[in-house]
């Protein structure tokens, strides 16, 4: 893997050389071009201007901060330039964290994190241990691409996970979900259900994750590629009968019973 920022993780007194690395893998991703259905032409944009329908080339192209219906503010592009931050090619570790306070929503774009150079093995792989030992992480600043993020760094076998942290307003509350309500619960569905998730209950690492829309759409593009007919999917009815909840929890403990002995 080749890293994508290298610098230093300070707490305290203690520097250590550290390396990012993307954690994503991206080339199993399918991507598709937009063409003209006539002749296969790839479809290219054109900036418009609205007000005189006249095409604009990048350089008579500014932004605008919409305050009021149809008022801006005008920004040129070295406004925006003031306004980088400074990269220090450190992370600063402002604080340490107990994991589980972290609620997974905060979590935002993942990678990996290891010592840059042989020097750093030893600091690092102390850094590592008090984490691992304490199952805290790491509270930090770092400037990536000249924008500053919060990122979280926690221990994972011999490296770090970094995680960018969402910033708490860009979060919409749980409380603006639509009927949510406490609805009383007889007893005896809750023990029957109970039993549906021990009897569902694996480890993580048994849980299919296979794409199954990906291989379809693979399918798909090799049938294309050999000129074979592409035959339509007839989705299946969803007007099922209504089932009493306590039949249907004790026939599903008995299918999953089942399934887990076969």
């Amino acid at each position: 893997m080749r890293s994508i920022w290298k610098g230093h993780i300070r707490f305290s007194l203690v520097t250590i050389p550290i390396q990012i690395f993307n954690a994503v893998e991206t080339k199993g991703n399918i991507s598709f071009n937009q063409l003209h259905k006539e002749d296969n032409g790839r479809i290219s944009y054109q900036k418009v201007c609205k007000s005189c329908n006249k095409k604009v080339s990048s350089k008579d192209i500014v932004k605008g901060y919409e305050y009021s219906d149809d008022q801006y503010v005008v920004f040129e592009s070295q406004e925006f330039d003031a306004l980088k931050l400074k990269s220090t090619r450190a992370i600063d570790i402002e604080a340490f964290v107990d994991i589980a306070e972290v609620h997974p929503s905060r979590f935002e774009a993942v990678y990996f994190v290891g010592p840059s150079g042989e020097v750093a093995k030893k600091t690092f792989s102390l850094f590592t241990n008090v984490l691992n030992k304490t199952n805290k992480a790491g509270i930090g600043r770092i400037i990536l691409r000249d924008k500053e993020d919060v990122v979280l760094l926690k221990a994972e076998e011999r490296g770090l996970i970094m995680y960018k942290l969402r910033f708490p307003y860009e979060l919409r509350s749980m409380e603006n979900v639509p009927d949510l309500e406490v609805i009383e619960v007889d007893q005896k569905q809750i023990d029957l259900a109970e039993t549906l998730v021990e009897s569902l209950t694996t480890t993580f690492d048994k849980v299919d994750f296979e794409d199954r829309y990906r291989d379809a759409l693979m399918e798909l593009v090799d049938k294309k590629i050999e000129g074979q007919e592409i035959v339509s999917v007839t989705e299946e009815k969803s007007d099922a009968p209504v089932v009493d909840i306590m039949d249907a929890l004790k026939a599903s403990i008995a299918e999953a019973k089942m399934k887990k002995g076969a």
